[in-house]
């Protein structure tokens, strides 16, 4: 499969590493640095370029940025007719701080709203990055750790379920893209228990229903 990658950042290079580690077509785009894009495409065996230019050559995207930055990024994205897009984004202050869409919308359905040709995605935006290397290297385990997973596509959902556990998570479905209206808020209480509380950053977590 060919995954472009538009924020190249923590998010967006691990994952875009991890994929490329199985045997996925990745390129790189949105970045600072020119040279950081370079990078990633050499130890991946993959590409890098431009946000059209990634956004023409993939099957599926991963949209990793700043809240800050979506609306130049999709400026730069296009319509995104057709493409399954996988957001990860939580809609933050610049300071990390505070959510700024909610709850009688989100950011997803924001995006949703800014590019409704496109089959959205909500997943991966309640684990910190920090546990993606973790939970690769355990993915032989019988007992996997969950990522939270809200779309009205179920075709888009089914691909992004595919990725997901291609990198050792299991996909937790949880309802309609409006899901993310509490989602969204969920992943402040996950940044909360990564990066402010003892035992590090790469927390995990798993549902499950008692019988």
């Amino acid at each position: 499969m060919k995954i472009g990658i538009l924020g190249s950042g923590l998010m967006g290079s691990k994952l875009g590493t991890l994929w490329a580690r199985e045997c996925h077509e990745v390129t790189f785009s949105y970045s600072r640095s020119a040279q950081k894009l370079e990078r990633l495409a050499r130890e991946c065996d993959g590409f890098h370029g431009s946000v059209s230019h990634a956004v023409d050559t993939s099957d599926v995207l991963l949209l990793s940025v700043h809240w800050s930055r979506i609306q130049d990024v999709l400026e730069q994205a296009g319509d995104l007719s057709g493409k399954v897009v996988l957001n990860c984004c939580v809609p933050l202050n610049e300071a990390n701080s505070e959510i700024i869409v909610g709850t009688t919308t989100s950011g997803a359905e924001e995006l949703a709203r800014l590019r409704p040709k496109a089959r959205w995605v909500s997943c991966f935006n309640t684990v910190p990055s920090e546990a993606f290397g973790p939970v690769y290297s355990r993915k032989s385990g019988s007992r996997r750790p969950q990522v939270l997973i809200h779309g009205d596509d179920t075709g888009a959902k089914d691909v992004a379920g595919g990725l997901i556990r291609e990198i050792g998570f299991e996909p937790r479905e949880a309802g309609p893209l409006r899901t993310a209206r509490f989602a969204e808020p969920f992943a402040m209480i996950t940044a909360e228990l990564a990066y402010s509380q003892p035992g590090g950053p790469a927390l995990t977590y798993r549902f499950d229903k008692l019988r």
